[in-house]
Order: C-alpha cells, then sequence, then structure tokens
C-alpha cells in the first residue's frame, strides 16, 4: 500500500506561508527528534533564504540522545540556524527559546518593534503545545491526531514576541516511502491513510537491524525472530491479540507494536542520523 496523505488546508497552508513570511524576524521550525529531516518543510528551506531558522528537535525524550546531540551540531553548523532538543514537559525550557529569539533578532523585541517568529511544523509534531507552552496558557488546539491546527493565528506573549502560527505542512509528494513510512510510525499521518501491519513491518525491519536488544527487553524475546513478520507475530503472542483457534491477529499486534513505539515504550529510539545516506534518501528535490 502507497502512503499517500495530504490534507486540502494543506496546500492553503504552503501559499499562506510563502505569502507572509518575508514579513517575519526569526522562523521556529519544529522538528520531531527521531527523524528531523523527514519531519521538516520541504519548502521552508527555499522560502526562508536568509532568515534565522531556531530548530527545535521536539520528542527529544523519545529520541536516542547521542543521535540528538549529532543533529543539533549538524544544525548549528548551518549558517543562520540553531537547533535546541526540546522536551514539552520541561517547561524550564521556554525561556531559552524566547532568548535565542531575542538572540537572533536583535534589533527587535524592543517598544514599538514586536520580534515576530513564525512557528512552522509537520502535523502532530507538538507545535501547538509548544505555543500554549510559549503563551502559558491554552491558545493553540492540542491532540493527540495529525492536523488539528487548520487556520492561521497570532499570539502575543507579552514580552516584545509575537508568534503566528500556522496550519501543519507535510510533504507535498509522498512519493519517498521510505519518508512516508518514518511519518506514519512516528503518528505525524493520519491512521486513514495507512496500513499498521505495513508501518509495524517497516518500523520491526529497522528496529531489528538498529536496536535488538530494545525489542528483546520489551516483549521478553529470548531469541529475536529473523524477520519483521515473525516479530509482529511474537508481539502479537506476547500482547495476545489472537484470533478464533489460537491464530495471531496480525492487524491487532501492529497496532499494538506501533502505539507502543509512539508512545516510547520501547526505549529512546532515533529513525535518522546525520549521514550522507539519510540526507539523500530524504531528498524530495
Amino acid at each position: 500500500m502507497k502512503i499517500e496523505w495530504y490534507p486540502g488546508h494543506m496546500a492553503k497552508a504552503r501559499r499562506q506561508v510563502a505569502d507572509v513570511i518575508i514579513s517575519f524576524d526569526v522562523i521556529i521550525e519544529v522538528l520531531d527528534a527521531r527523524l528531523p529531516v523527514s519531519s521538516a518543510n520541504p519548502i521552508l528551506g527555499t522560502l526562508r533564504r536568509h532568515k534565522p531558522c531556531i530548530k527545535i528537535l521536539n520528542k527529544s525524550d523519545l529520541a536516542d540522545p547521542e543521535i540528538t546531540q549529532a543533529w543539533v551540531r549538524f544544525f548549528d553548523a548551518q549558517k543562520d540556524v540553531r537547533a535546541l532538543p526540546y522536551d514539552a514537559r520541561d517547561r524550564g525550557q521556554v525561556g531559552f527559546i524566547t532568548k535565542l529569539c531575542k538572540q537572533l533578532a536583535p534589533k527587535r523585541a524592543k517598544p514599538g518593534f514586536p520580534l515576530r517568529a513564525m512557528v512552522v511544523g509537520i502535523p502532530n509534531v507538538g507545535k501547538s503545545t509548544l505555543i500554549n507552552t510559549l503563551a502559558g496558557k491554552k491558545m493553540a488546539r492540542v491532540g493527540d491526531r495529525p492536523a488539528i491546527t487548520t487556520c492561521h493565528q497570532q499570539v502575543d506573549l507579552r514580552n516584545g514576541i509575537m508568534l503566528s502560527d500556522t496550519p501543519g505542512l507535510l510533504w507535498p509528494d509522498m512519493e519517498n516511502q521510505d519518508v512516508a513510512y518514518r511519518l506514519a510510525a512516528s503518528g505525524a499521518i493520519g491512521d486513514s491513510a495507512i496500513d499498521y501491519l505495513e508501518v509495524a513491518l517497516y518500523a520491526g525491519d529497522y528496529l531489528l537491524r538498529r536496536y535488538p536488544e530494545m525489542l528483546r527487553e520489551r516483549y521478553g524475546l529470548n531469541d529475536l525472530p529473523e524477520t519483521p513478520t515473525a516479530l509482529v507475530e511474537a508481539i502479537g503472542h506476547k500482547r495476545g491479540c489472537l484470533m478464533a483457534g489460537g491464530e495471531i491477529d496480525m492487524h491487532r499486534a501492529a497496532e499494538a507494536f506501533i502505539r507502543e513505539l509512539r508512545g516510547g515504550k520501547l526505549g529512546r529510539i532515533s529513525f535518522e542520523e546525520p549521514s550522507e545516506e539519510t540526507l539523500d534518501s530524504t531528498d524530495n528535490s
């Protein structure tokens, strides 16, 4: 099954960003720390040009910490870019974000000259949660399903900074199915557009190669299965996903596996690390 998901409002959002980005001083791009390239807005680099950009590596509490630090070094080496690992549960990081905005636009955030920051990110990456935390109150809708924000809104932080929220932007073209499956595994793509079993097989193949001990420990496996299909079957057996006659319900097992993966129950996992192979595999240009 080819994953294709592009809600209609996203085309409008892309036009909105292109129209207004020139008026902003700082771009705050919220990324998923587990897949910083696949969760990036593919058009943002072109649209922002040389405007300062803060890349918030959200959900860093779910990502492999060593790989996250490698991503920070990778992004900080880029011109006009700063990266910051972020855990939404740690409200102490909020002050650092606003301080960083002011460092990147030192002539703004003064009386009569508000610093205008645009917040962008793909669906379900935590953009609205970040805005609510920065504002100190609920300003943007939050949910555990993608595409919650569907219209443009502005938020005055009362500290010289004016935030502009934008609807979630996903890849305009899902031809790169590696990217699509990584996004699906992370929860960025609506459930109606994915087959849980196929996503579980993709994620299982990766975890068997990259994080086998996490699978062994989480599911109490003495011997690791040799294939992703056998892994899902083993998970189904461990989780009691059985049909009449004792046959494994593969779709229930796959859904249980993906939900545990998304929730960090297996451990801190990253699907991408800064390498030529990763950057080449996510190049949609």
